[in-house]
């Protein structure tokens, strides 16, 4: 009987050696197999210095093209709206809000734990008319525009206090020669209307950071305009927690010395700096910047030429040029809080419309496919250094 016994235990113990060795190679494929997806994501490969975020539209974020949420999924930890939250948009008139397609929006953030960031709450741009005028169609005086923007801050960012993490609260204050833009909100408020859009968004998302978002920032005048523009927001103690360097980059311009002089400047005023609405145009830009074709007709070949695909010699370019940029990104990573790229893909971009409609432009890290470019392989090989 005690024979027999030992013979059962013997038999025990094979079968538990048995699945416990079934069990660790199981681990150990399941640790390689994260370890590669980790390796091939770009939000894990820089978890450590940065975020990476991207700009999305509705289709997006309602699941409408399937292989796009895997992606978003697996490669980016913060997201913004491309458009769902500009006023026109969200706010397109005066008793009437748009907030089905943003609620769908953060709400996809929300389940898959992203930093969301809300853009854009005041701006010169993608503005109805009716908020600059009376209802006579008249120029509508200060005291009453500041009272709608309040309303405005107040009802959109008050919606989503607590689901969106950060805003950029003002957009595009300062021109590029230095100085303040002569836009309608300066026009009818004053200068102090960044001031007053800071104080309202403090006051109804009191737990978001607040950011001023800008592009051409390396423009050392223009720098020195935003530089200006938020002491005077910490001299009359309004907060203000970061700045959005805007990085619509050319393939050649700006320099890497002068992106980086920005970055250390801005980081100087105590501010979290970020990089946002990156893209790199391909195509020349100044001198068809005055180009004006006819209603429906083609494109010529001259300000389009990459209608069928992008030589293999750009596409080397386009991936040393992101390869340079992340390189500055991961080397002042102490400075940098987020990194967001505008669009997920080229079709999507922005630049097949900017400066004329039409074109084909190549400017992100995945094709019109959703496939990954070289230019995609060198930011993810930027992150080893």
């Amino acid at each position: 009987m005690m024979k027999h016994n030992h013979s059962i235990d013997r038999n025990t113990r094979s079968t538990l050696f048995l699945i416990l060795f079934l069990i660790i190679i199981g681990c150990t494929n399941e640790q390689q197999n994260l370890e590669s997806s980790d390796s091939n994501s770009l939000s894990n490969s820089y978890l450590h210095d940065f975020k990476i975020g991207v700009a999305l539209n509705h289709s997006q974020v309602a699941g409408e093209i399937p292989r796009v949420t895997p992606l978003i999924r697996q490669h980016f930890n913060s997201i913004t709206p491309e458009n769902l939250l500009k006023w026109e948009r969200v706010h397109p008139n005066p008793d009437e809000y748009n907030f089905t397609p943003v609620d769908t929006f953060v709400e996809f953030g929300v389940e898959n734990k992203m930093f969301i960031v809300g853009h854009t709450l005041v701006w010169h741009s993608q503005v109805p008319d009716w908020v600059f005028e009376t209802e006579n169609g008249e120029a509508v005086g200060r005291e009453e525009l500041l009272q709608r923007m309040r309303n405005h801050i107040q009802t959109v960012a008050g919606r989503y206090q607590g689901r969106i993490d950060g805003w950029d609260v003002v957009n595009e204050a300062v021109l590029d020669e230095g100085g303040m833009r002569e836009s309608k909100w300066y026009e009818l408020v004053g200068e102090d209307y960044v001031q007053k859009a800071f104080q309202y968004a403090g006051e109804a998302a009191p737990d978001a950071e607040l950011y001023y978002n800008d592009y051409n920032l390396w423009i050392p005048e223009k720098r020195e305009a935003a530089i200006a523009l938020v002491k005077s927001l910490l001299e009359n103690n309004i907060r203000i927690d970061g700045i959005g360097m805007q990085a619509h980059l050319k393939i050649d311009t700006p320099s890497i010395e002068m992106m980086e002089e920005s970055i250390i400047a801005f980081s100087e005023l105590g501010l979290k700096v970020m990089i946002t609405e990156l893209d790199i145009d391909l195509l020349p830009r100044e001198e068809q910047a005055d180009v004006e074709l006819p209603e429906n007709s083609p494109v010529p070949d001259a300000l389009n030429p990459f209608t069928e695909n992008l030589p293999d010699s750009m596409h080397q370019e386009l991936a040393d040029r992101y390869s340079a940029l992340f390189e500055l990104f991961k080397k002042h990573s102490d400075k940098i809080e987020r990194v967001t790229f505008w669009g997920l893909n080229d079709g999507q971009s922005w630049l097949n419309n900017f400066p004329i409609r039409g074109r084909t432009n190549y400017p992100l890290l995945f094709d019109r496919e959703f496939e990954a470019k070289p230019a995609f392989e060198a930011v993810l090989e930027a992150a080893k250094d």
